[in-house]
This record gives C-alpha cells, structure tokens and sequence, in this order.
C-alpha cells in the first residue's frame, strides 16, 4: 500500500492507494461506494489483466482520513490532484454507488458505473416518519436519541464525516448525467434496493446509453446471489470493458 500527500483548497489530504500491474500503460481507476474502501474493489484484481490498476481510498474511507465536512464535488477534485500529481491518465473509472458519482464528475475516456448513486428515489414511508419523529425530538431538546434514527451507512461515523453524508446522501445529479457527452456503461443489480432498478434505468436515458442488468443486490459485483455469479459478473463486465 502506497501513501500519498496532496492540498486541495488548503485543506491536507493523505491518500491511500494500490497499483497492480505496474507495467501496464492503459489504467482502470477503482472508486468505492459509501462506508466501502479499495479492498473491496480489488475484487476485479484478476480481471483486466492488460491494464494498470489503481484502487484508492477515499477521504473518510478505509487508511485514508478525512477532518472536513466535502460535497461530492470536493472528492472529485481530491481525487482529480491526486491522480494528476501522480500522472496517472483517466483512461477508465469504474465507480460503484457513491464512487459512481465522483467518477462521472473526473470525466474519463469511459466511464463505467456499477451500481451508481444519483438518482434520488422517494422514500419510504417507514424512513419519511422516522425522519419527522427524529425533527420533533429535536425541537424538544432531545437530540440525544439520534443514534436511534440514524441511518445505517451513518452509524459509527465521526461528526464531519456525518455532516458529508447529508451533504451527498440526497443530491441530485440528473443534471450532471443529463449532460455528460462521455463513453459510459451503466450496469444494476437486479435485486438492488440501495440504488433500484428503476433509478439505474433512470440514469441510462440521462446518459443516454443502455443498461446492463445483472444478478444480485447492490454488491452484484462481488458475493450476490454467490460467489460463481459474482465472478460470472465481473466477467461481464470485463467483457464489456474489453468490446
């Protein structure tokens, strides 16, 4: 593992990377969704074996550490000057859920989107009351029950790392899909209910490109429905890749 020091904004940034197939000239970049980190992205390791690899850990993620309250946005140029200070051409970025949408904003030559935030579903009853009983606890000075109505992919979280969640939990990137004019291939997992079906097909007539559906839930990629089909996908998509 790797260890690299950048400034975006005046803000310091320690990014923890690997590279496999160091010899390779084409690159695959691997962006991790939320409360993930590179390792398991490194599920693709045995694929695309003619190019280099770099699997990164985002700010707040995995080694990397992160003091600051970031925007989708924010990552973006964090990871936009790590990969320029270390000459590493944007040839592909495969981006999972969260990663997804950091990786549309980077702009590379093909963007591969597995599984990607973004489009923002209506919530579910149960959420939407959870969420109003939680606003009046709040407003009667009971804020101290939070943990009992914070989300899953919050819990255990630092405070800023907490604000950046619900800064990027609930935006809206029909726009920045809408007006990407990039290569893309968008994938699902048909048992997805992070990132459903319908918001995966959703992005496709933004992007204006076909989806591919595949077997499983939002980690289609790497142990669902098992670990034949997964690999069985990521076959796929390296084939796709690789067309």
């Amino acid at each position: 593992m790797a260890l690299r020091k950048i400034k975006v904004d005046d803000k310091e940034f320690e990014i923890h990377y690997d590279i496999i197939n160091p010899s390779k000239t084409k690159n695959i970049i691997f962006l991790h969704g939320w409360g993930s980190n590179k390792e398991i992205m490194k599920v693709f390791s045995e694929n695309f074996k003619d190019y280099r690899h770099i699997y990164i850990d985002m700010p707040g993620f995995g080694k990397s550490p992160n003091p600051y309250v970031l925007t989708t946005f924010d990552y973006a140029k964090v990871i936009d000057t790590f990969l320029k200070e270390l000459n590493i051409k944007k040839d592909i970025i495969i981006g999972h859920s969260f990663g997804g949408k950091v990786a549309t904003l980077l702009k590379p030559e093909l963007l591969v989107l597995l599984a990607s935030a973004g489009i923002v579903m209506p919530k579910p009853f149960s959420i939407k009351f959870k969420i109003r009983v939680y606003k009046l606890l709040k407003n009667l000075g009971l804020s101290k029950f939070r943990k009992f109505f914070i989300s899953v992919d919050a819990k255990g979280m630092s405070e800023n790392m907490y604000e950046t969640f619900k800064r990027v939990v609930d935006e809206d990137f029909s726009d920045v899909f809408r007006n990407y004019n990039g290569k893309v291939l968008i994938f699902g997992g048909e048992e997805d209910t992070a990132v459903p079906p319908e918001a995966v097909k959703k992005q496709s007539e933004l992007l204006k490109s076909k989806v591919i559906m595949l077997s499983g839930n939002h980690y289609f990629f790497f142990n669902s429905p098992s670990i034949e089909k997964a690999r069985e996908n990521r076959g796929i998509v390296e084939r796709k890749i690789n067309k």
